[in-house]
């Protein structure tokens, strides 16, 4: 049999795999910047302690590769009694790394934030999450538009170590076709089509969201 036949007659491995990794990716992502977006406001408190802890994580997270995070979820928290599965131990990491980096993102923003606006809005009476909901946030999740960007292609990406754990997204899937047979560059040139088509479509995203936060008044800093 051709071997793009044989591609084609798994092709509901393939899908599967991309559902599997969308799944994952979109809650992780979504997850992850509201962690970043939490962290960003408790930032705003200027609390030593709160402020020293939240950079810990983040240093943590900066220090440790993303595989070894999964692993210590999946491997390691069994010992300790807390058992996961290999997809919720995968989108925990996810969620957990990413999310101090999309924090991280979010913080180099707010440094250079104008004060000016700061000063207007306590002006006008706004409360602090007020301020930071209105003001704050737009502002400077429009300017960290293709940082963001950038840190959810590393998402996207990163969704493939969980194979390694066993978790059955497009890696696992191209995987399983190349192993029973023998075809591992077709496989994996498929895996690596659906991971740019995934990519494509983010960088198309951001690209609108940046053009319609730009109309919006929310490009500047």
């Amino acid at each position: 049999m051709n071997q793009w036949a044989i591609i084609w007659a798994e092709h509901d491995n393939f899908i599967a795999g991309l559902l599997a990794t969308l799944e994952l990716f979109i809650i992780a992502a979504v997850c992850g910047l509201l962690i970043g977006i939490v962290l960003c406001y408790i930032t705003e408190y200027q609390k030593r302690v709160l402020n020293n802890v939240i950079m810990g994580f983040v240093n943590l997270m900066r220090a440790i590769p993303f595989l070894i995070l999964a692993y210590l979820l999946y491997y390691g928290l069994p010992e300790l009694g807390i058992s996961l599965d290999a997809w919720a131990a995968g989108l925990v990491a996810l969620i957990i790394y990413h999310g101090a980096y999309f924090f991280e993102i979010l913080r180099s923003q707010r440094r250079v934030f104008s004060n000016g606006y700061i000063e207007a809005a306590v002006v006008q009476g706004f409360s602090r999450y007020t301020l930071f909901r209105r003001i704050v946030l737009p502002n400077i999740f429009s300017s960290a538009l293709p940082l963001l960007g950038n840190q959810l292609i590393i998402c996207l990406k990163d969704t493939a170590f969980l194979s390694i754990i066993t978790v059955q997204e497009i890696t696992a899937a191209a995987n399983s076709v190349q192993a029973t047979y023998f075809i591992p560059f077709n496989a994996f040139i498929v895996a690596i089509a659906l991971y740019w088509a995934i990519s494509i479509v983010l960088e198309l995203l951001i690209k609108r969201l940046t053009v319609y936060s730009a109309k919006r008044g929310m490009s500047h800093v």
